[in-house]
């Protein structure tokens, strides 16, 4: 019988965030999947578990891959952690996932924390539609394309960074996405000196020239502004209220209700109409 992968989120900076049923998983496997197993071993020997760990890395996963597989179809069960936070999230578990959906294997994710959906809740940026973007490139020519194709997106867009290449990110993003784009620079999230600098692109350059950045960030910058449609014509008026009288409303009720739909007052409408008429 065939056992489980079982992907178990570790807490981000906060060892209390890790929750009785990771604890519990990590017990039961018969083998945990680490992507540093000497960071896993730090966790285990916190929670008091003594259990074999395969180092899994994204360096090893073309040829660990396979063996973490061959285990499980032998009926043995896995947990799969990263250092931190939700593994297969912007991290090579997300091959041994798509090994082991390609095998036939169960995966179980368990919810815990995450990096990306904790500074976007916190973050006072739009949560109702984002996107992830991962670790930008340390490449400068791949990170600008990377945002150039980012230029016009409108939805909330996350990123992760390291603080040795923060300011190179920041001021390649003012520059695509303009100084003035608000940004919400998350740093040390769940950790005792966890802070939020709410501002804008350029002077978050400003502030990480003046003060090299320490710590881990979460980059949540706001989406490109949504370009306000033109508003309606007189002739985009007329031929509405015709479409509206045609379809059998009277003539009062089709310029009461172009004007609403079209946002328009009711005596542009009106004239509209009438001109309409003696045309």
């Amino acid at each position: 019988m065939a056992g489980m992968l079982y992907l178990v989120p570790t807490p981000i900076g906060n060892l209390g965030d890790i929750s009785a049923r990771c604890r519990q998983t990590l017990e039961e496997a018969d083998f945990i999947a680490a992507e540093d197993t000497r960071v896993s071993l730090k966790l285990l020997n916190h929670l008091g578990i003594k259990k074999s760990l395969v180092s899994y890395y994204e360096h090893n996963k073309a040829s660990k891959g396979n063996v973490i597989v061959d285990r499980i179809l032998a009926g043995e069960t896995c947990a799969l952690v990263s250092d931190a936070g939700s593994p297969a999230i912007s991290d090579p578990g997300e091959d041994l996932v798509k090994l082991c959906a390609e095998a036939g294997i169960t995966v179980c994710a368990i919810p815990g924390p995450c990096a990306v959906i904790t500074a976007l809740s916190i973050s006072g940026q739009s949560t109702g539609r984002f996107c992830f973007e991962g670790f930008l490139s340390t490449a400068k020519k791949s990170r600008r394309e990377h945002l150039d194709a980012l230029k016009n997106e409108h939805r909330t867009m996350v990123f992760y960074e390291a603080p040795h290449k923060l300011l190179s990110t920041l001021q390649d993003m003012a520059s695509v996405f303009g100084p003035e784009r608000p940004i919400s620079l998350c740093r040390e999230l769940t950790k005792l000196h966890e802070e939020v600098v709410r501002t804008t692109l350029g002077q978050a350059v400003d502030k990480y020239t003046e003060n090299p950045p320490k710590g881990e960030f979460v980059l949540v910058v706001a989406g490109a502004p949504e370009e306000a449609a033109p508003p309606a014509s007189e002739e985009d008026a007329a031929a509405h209220v015709a479409a509206l009288i045609k379809a059998g409303l009277s003539r009062k009720d089709a310029i009461k209700q172009t004007a609403r739909e079209l946002n328009l007052p009711k005596n542009t409408v009106y004239d509209a109409a009438l001109t309409l008429q003696q045309e």
